[in-house]
C-alpha cells in the first residue's frame, strides 16, 4: 500500500485544497462535507472514505464500461510496463501495444474507416480531427475550406477549439476561437418541436443545415460534428433518421462528417460503434476515448477514413501534429485488454437487454410530479426536472433541483450527475438486473424525498 493509500478522510480533503476540480464550482467546494473521496473500486460499486459503498451510476464519467477493478487490464497495464515502460510514436517509431491496437480498432470501426491517431482524451481527439480536416483542404488547395458546424446543445470537449465547437452555454464567461464554428439548431424535440410533429421537426433540423450552407458557402464549411447522442448537453436523443439526413445534405456538399463517439462507443449503446450500426450513419471519421480502456488508461482515439489518409499523406506530407503520450504503451496495453474482454464476455450483445432494462425503468419515473422528461437510450439517461410538467417549466437555476436529487441518491447509495435541472446516469455496463432495479428504486425514493421540499 502506497503513503497516499493511508491518509484520512481529512488529511485528503486538506491535500485536496490544492487540486482543481473540474466543471465544479470551485466556491462552493470549500464549504464542509462539499467532497466525496473515492478511495477503492470494485465491479459496479465504489467506496468512499467514510467507508460506504455506492453504487456507480456515472461509470467514473461515462467511461468504465467493463467495470472497475478487472484484472485483466490491470495486469495486462502491468506486463506492458515491465516491458516496454514508454516510447513515443513520433518519427519512425512505434512499438507492438500502439500497433495492435490501432489495427484492432480498424476492424471493429465502420466502413473505410482504416487509420488511427491516439490521443489522450476526448477533447484532443476532436480537435486533432478538426485539425487534419484543416490540414486536408490545404493539401487539396482549398485554404477557405475551414470553418465548422456543430449544434446548440453539444459538448465536444474543453480545451480551446474543442469547447468552440461545444454549445455557447457552456463557454460563459470564457472565450473561443471567433468566427470559426456555426452552431445549428439543437435537435431536441421536446424542447424545441412545440407545435411540429417530430417528422416536422426533423424537416426543419435538416433545412436550417441547408440554409447555413448557402449563407455560409459549402466551399468555407470543412465538416459537420455531432455526437449519436448529446451527452453533457442534456442526454439529447435527435429525432429518428436525423444523422442519416444531415450526412447526406453534407456529401451533397462535400462536407466531412464528423461523429463524435467520445461515450457513445465500445458498448454503451450495445456495439462497438453506434454510429453504423444504431444510426445508420458512415461517417468520414470518428473520435472516441473514455471506453476505449474503460478509464483505466487515459487514451483516445481519432479514427479517419481512407480517402482522407490519401491526401494527408501524399508526397511532402508532414504530419505536424502529435503528444509526447500518443500511443502510450500502458494505455494502448489497456485498450487491448478492454475490447479483449468486452468480445469475451459479450458485453455489448448483453447491454442490448440490461441496457433496455435500465432505459424502461428509469424511463418509468416519468409519473413523478417534477419529472418532465426521462430520454436517452440504453446505459445513457438523462431525467430531466420542471416545475411545471404541462408547461414543462423549469426550475430556476437557484433551485438546483438536479444537484439535490443527487445528494439524495447518493445518500441512499447511488452516485448520479447532476446538470443544472438535469439528472445523467451513465453506469457501468456490467449492472446485474437486480442492481438496475435497485437503482431506479434509489431514484424513484430520492425524487419523492425532493418533491416533499417543494
Amino acid at each position: 500500500m502506497t503513503p497516499h493509500q493511508n491518509l484520512s478522510t481529512d488529511d485528503v480533503l486538506a491535500a485536496d485544497d490544492h487540486l482543481i476540480q473540474s466543471f465544479a464550482d470551485l466556491n462552493a467546494l470549500k464549504q464542509d462535507n462539499a467532497r466525496t473521496v473515492i478511495v477503492s473500486a470494485k465491479g459496479p460499486m465504489v467506496r468512499d472514505s467514510t467507508g460506504r459503498d455506492l453504487i456507480d451510476g456515472i461509470g467514473g464519467l461515462w467511461c468504465v464500461n467493463v467495470g472497475h477493478g478487472r484484472r485483466e487490464i490491470i495486469d495486462a497495464i502491468s506486463n506492458q510496463l515491465e516491458t516496454l515502460d514508454f516510447y513515443s510514436t513520433f518519427y519512425n517509431f512505434t512499438h507492438p501495444a500502439a500497433a495492435a491496437l490501432a489495427s484492432k480498432i480498424a476492424s471493429l470501426a465502420p466502413g473505410t474507416l482504416n487509420k488511427v491517431y491516439f490521443a489522450n482524451s476526448g477533447s484532443v481527439a476532436n480537435d486533432t480531427s478538426i485539425r487534419i480536416l484543416h490540414h486536408y483542404n490545404n493539401r487539396l488547395g482549398r485554404p477557405n475550406k475551414k470553418k465548422i458546424l456543430s449544434r446548440i446543445g453539444a459538448y465536444h470537449g474543453s480545451t480551446y477549439l474543442a469547447m468552440t465547437m461545444t454549445t455557447p452555454q457552456y463557454s460563459e464567461n470564457w472565450d473561443t476561437v471567433p468566427d470559426l464554428v456555426h452552431h445549428l439548431r439543437s435537435p431536441h424535440f421536446w424542447r424545441e418541436g412545440d407545435g411540429m410533429t417530430e417528422a416536422e421537426f426533423l424537416d426543419r433540423l435538416v433545412d436550417d443545415l441547408k440554409q447555413t450552407i448557402e449563407t455560409t458557402g459549402a466551399e468555407n464549411i470543412a465538416a459537420f460534428i455531432a455526437e449519436p447522442i448529446m451527452g453533457a448537453g442534456g442526454v439529447i436523443v435527435a429525432p429518428a433518421g436525423y444523422h442519416a439526413r444531415m450526412a447526406a445534405v453534407c456529401r451533397e456538399n462535400d462536407i466531412k462528417y464528423i461523429s463524435d463517439e467520445v461515450v457513445t462507443a465500445f458498448g454503451r449503446l450495445g456495439h462497438f460503434f453506434a454510429s453504423k450500426d444504431v444510426f445508420g450513419v458512415q461517417p468520414d471519421i470518428i473520435n472516441t476515448a473514455k471506453g476505449l480502456t474503460s478509464g483505466y488508461q487515459p487514451l483516445s482515439a481519432t479514427i479517419i477514413s481512407d480517402e482522407i489518409h490519401d491526401v494527408i499523406s501524399g508526397p511532402g506530407g508532414t504530419f505536424l501534429h502529435g503528444m509526447t503520450y500518443s500511443g502510450h504503451p500502458a494505455g494502448a496495453a489497456a485498450g487491448l485488454a478492454n475490447i479483449a474482454l468486452m468480445e469475451k464476455e459479450g458485453i455489448p450483445e448483453r447491454v442490448r437487454t440490461t441496457g433496455k432494462q435500465f432505459e424502461n425503468g428509469l424511463r418509468a419515473l416519468g409519473d413523478l410530479d417534477i419529472v418532465g422528461d426521462v430520454r436517452g437510450s440504453h446505459f445513457m439517461i438523462g431525467i430531466e426536472f420542471v416545475r411545471d410538467k404541462a408547461t414543462k417549466a423549469p426550475f430556476d437555476a437557484a433551485d438546483q433541483i438536479g444537484l439535490k436529487v443527487s445528494q439524495a441518491a447518493q445518500e441512499r447509495g447511488l452516485i448520479a450527475r447532476p446538470l443544472g435541472n438535469i439528472l445523467i446516469l451513465s453506469p457501468t455496463l456490467v449492472m446485474t438486473p437486480d442492481m438496475i432495479d435497485q437503482v431506479a428504486d434509489i431514484l424513484r425514493d430520492s425524487i419523492i424525498d425532493v418533491q416533499k421540499t417543494l
